[in-house]
């Protein structure tokens, strides 16, 4: 019997505060290795355990971090989550490197940054991703939001295309684009 994915979508909770999602770190470690080793993606099992150690107590430090998370039955089934992005940040710093002076004047520096979106491949292709999407941009006080992900035809660009971003530099390195939305304009 499959999950009712309506009621995962309603067991959703929005953290504000780094601490509390570093307390989920297995959780989210556990949904991100399935996600993101799983065919099409194939990153090694060494990627999510970087994430959990590296990657994700750096970003829940930052300012502005937030992190929505889905559940079914309790059990973590998918995650969001971005911060505030801005010079001075590896990832900013590294678009700004590669990016129009134009663009850079546009979109970045106080963007939000969705840095990850993961949803367990079991889960999948029930709305999880997008609810995820939507309930972490809502009420957002930044201007715009920016991303890399990858350019294969995969569900997150393709979620990410219904959902208003606009492609603004393709091939920002071997596997990924960079995409932009305009908060002003969006209602998730």
């Amino acid at each position: 019997m499959e999950p009712d994915a309506g009621a995962t979508i309603r067991r959703m909770q929005v953290s504000m505060h780094g601490k509390d999602v570093l307390e989920l770190t297995d959780d989210l470690v556990r949904v991100y290795a399935a996600a993101f080793g799983a065919p099409g993606h194939d990153e090694p099992a060494e990627a999510a355990q970087r994430f959990g150690v590296e990657q994700l107590p750096t970003h829940a430090a930052r300012t502005g971090f937030r992190c929505v998370v889905a559940r079914d039955s309790g059990r973590v089934v998918g995650f969001a989550y971005g911060y505030t992005g801005d010079f001075g940040q590896w990832w900013t710093d590294r678009i700004a490197a590669v990016a129009a002076p134009e663009l850079v004047a546009e979109w970045l520096g106080g963007h939000f940054e969705l840095v990850e979106m993961a949803v367990d491949p079991a889960m999948q292709g029930r709305g999880i991703g997008t609810a995820l999407h939507d309930r972490l941009l809502v009420d957002l006080p930044h201007r715009k939001a920016m991303l890399t992900t990858y350019r294969d035809d995969l569900p997150a660009p393709r979620l990410y295309r219904r959902r208003g971003w606009q492609l603004l530099l393709p091939a920002v390195d071997e596997r990924s684009d960079l995409y932009g939305l305009d908060l002003g304009s969006q209602a998730p």
